[in-house]
C-alpha cells in the first residue's frame, strides 16, 4: 500500500523550493501525494503553484490583512489539525523555517504523526536574526524524525544539539527548482519574449542591480538605510536598480517613500518564479536578504551581497560568492561600487560555484522516505544510502570542501 505523504507550505518560498519534491512525491507509485497549502503568502504562492502545475487537495485560504504572528499561529494550529483528523497521512513534511512549517510540524506532532524537514538545520545561533525563523527551524527539527540537510554544515549543527531524529544529507530543492525553471527558458522562446515583453524597462547596456528585502528584523531604521543606500546608488547614470518590492506594508511603505519616481530605479510588483529568475540571469550583482536568493544566485555565477548581519547559509560565504554587508547605508554603497568598478574583484566574486546541490535533491528525499537506495544520484558532496533501512547510520560525506565550515 502507498505511504500517505502529506505535503504542507504557504509561502511563495516555501512553494518553489517544495515544488520539484512534490512533482516526484506525485510520479512515485510507492507514495500517495496530498499537498496542503496554508496561503500564507496568497496570490504570491499561486503564481508559483500555477508555474508548478500543482494542485493543492487542501487550501486552507489563512490570509489575512495586517495579520500578526500570534494571530496567524493560532489559526494555522487549528486548521492544520482538522485536517490531519480528514487526510490521516502516515508522514507530514513541512520546509525550512516559516510559521507554516513550524505550526504544521506541530499540529502533526500532537497527533503523533512523523515530521520530515525539508532544508533541517541551518542556525545562525541568534533567535532574533532571523526573527522569527531561527526559532521556528529549531522547532521543526525538534519534532521531526527525519530531518534533510541540505549540506555537511546543516548536519553538523544538528549534531551538536543531540537530536533524536535521522539526518540525511541531500543537496537543497532549490536548486532542482533553479534547474527545472533555467531549462524551461532555455527551452521556450515565447516565455522568453512574453518575460522581455513585460520587462522593456531593463537596459542591456547598464549594469543592472537586482534588489530583494522583506526580513522583518530589517522593519523600520534598517529599511530606511537599504533605501537611503539604493537613492545615492542611482543618482548616476552608470546605473540600474530593479526592485520587485513585497506587498508587506513595513516594506512598501518606506520603499514607495524614498525611491518612487527616482528615473534609475525600478520599483516592481512582486514577480512570478519564472519572471525573477530570468531578472537573476541578467542581474550584474544582487542585494537581497533573502535565504533563497544566497543559493541560487551562486549557482547563476551572480555575486551576492547580503543585507543582515548574520546567515544561516554561511557555505556560500566560505565560497566567497556571498558577503555580508548588513544594513549600514555606507557598507550597502561601498561594496556594490567596489564590485561595478573593480573586474577583479567582480571576476573573483562571481565564479560559478554551488556549494547547495547538484539538481537531485528531491530524487534522494524520496528515495529516503521510501526506504531505497539513492545511489544513483551519487554526487561527491551527498551521502549515500548505502542501506534501505530507516534506522541505519547515515555517513558523514560533505557536499564539498566548502560545506565543512
Amino acid at each position: 500500500m502507498p505511504v500517505r505523504i502529506m505535503s504542507v507550505f504557504g509561502t511563495r518560498p516555501e512553494a518553489i523550493k517544495m515544488a520539484p519534491l512534490v512533482k516526484r512525491l506525485e510520479s512515485d507509485g510507492e507514495v500517495e501525494s496530498i499537498v496542503c497549502v496554508t496561503s500564507q503568502h496568497g496570490s504570491m504562492l499561486e503564481q508559483v503553484m500555477a508555474f508548478f502545475r500543482i494542485t493543492p487537495q487542501y487550501d486552507l485560504a489563512l490570509m489575512t490583512a495586517n495579520q500578526t504572528l500570534n494571530g496567524l499561529a493560532s489559526r494555522l494550529l487549528g486548521a492544520l489539525d482538522d485536517v490531519l483528523e480528514r487526510a490521516k497521512p502516515d508522514r507530514v513534511l513541512v520546509h525550512g523555517d516559516t510559521t507554516t512549517a513550524c505550526m504544521a510540524a506541530l499540529a502533526a506532532f500532537h497527533r503523533r504523526i512523523p515530521v520530515g524537514h525539508v532544508e533541517a538545520g541551518l542556525r545562525t545561533g541568534n533567535l532574533q536574526q532571523p526573527w522569527p525563523e531561527e526559532m521556528n527551524r529549531r522547532v521543526v527539527d525538534v519534532v521531526s524524525d527525519l530531518m534533510f540537510a541540505p549540506t555537511a554544515g546543516s548536519k553538523a549543527n544538528l549534531a551538536r544539539e543531540s537530536l533524536a531524529g535521522r539526518v540525511i544529507v541531500t543537496g537543497n530543492t532549490v536548486i532542482d527548482a533553479l534547474h527545472e525553471t533555467t531549462a524551461r527558458l532555455d527551452a521556450d522562446a515565447a516565455l522568453r519574449a512574453s518575460l522581455e515583453a513585460r520587462m522593456r524597462f531593463v537596459d542591456g547596456k547598464k549594469p543592472l542591480l537586482l534588489v530583494t528585502g522583506h526580513r522583518r528584523e530589517s522593519f523600520g531604521s534598517g529599511f530606511q538605510n537599504i533605501c537611503a543606500a539604493l537613492a545615492e546608488l542611482a543618482l548616476g547614470d552608470d546605473i540600474q536598480i530593479v526592485y520587485p518590492v513585497h506587498l508587506n506594508p513595513n516594506v512598501r511603505g518606506p520603499v514607495q517613500a524614498a525611491l518612487g519616481g527616482m528615473r534609475n530605479v525600478h520599483l516592481i510588483e512582486p514577480l512570478d518564479y519564472v519572471g525573477f529568475v530570468w531578472l537573476m540571469q541578467r542581474a550584474s550583482l544582487i542585494l537581497t536578504d533573502s535565504g533563497g536568493v544566497q543559493e541560487e544566485a551562486p549557482a547563476l555565477g551572480k555575486p551576492v551581497l547580503v543585507m543582515r548581519d548574520v546567515t544561516e547559509r554561511p557555505e556560500a560565504v566560505a565560497a566567497g560568492t556571498v558577503r555580508l554587508v548588513g544594513t549600514a547605508r555606507e557598507s550597502i554603497v561601498e561594496a556594490v561600487r567596489e564590485l561595478l568598478r573593480d573586474p577583479q574583484a567582480y571576476g573573483d566574486f562571481a565564479r560559478r560555484l554551488n556549494p547547495y546541490g547538484d539538481g537531485h535533491a528531491s530524487a534522494r528525499i524520496v528515495a529516503s522516505l521510501t526506504g531505497r537506495s539513492f545511489d544513483e544520484f551519487a554526487h561527491p558532496g551527498v551521502e549515500a544510502n548505502r542501506t534501505a533501512s530507516p534506522n541505519a547510520p547515515s555517513r558523514d560525506a560533505p557536499f564539498d570542501a566548502i560545506a565543512r565550515v
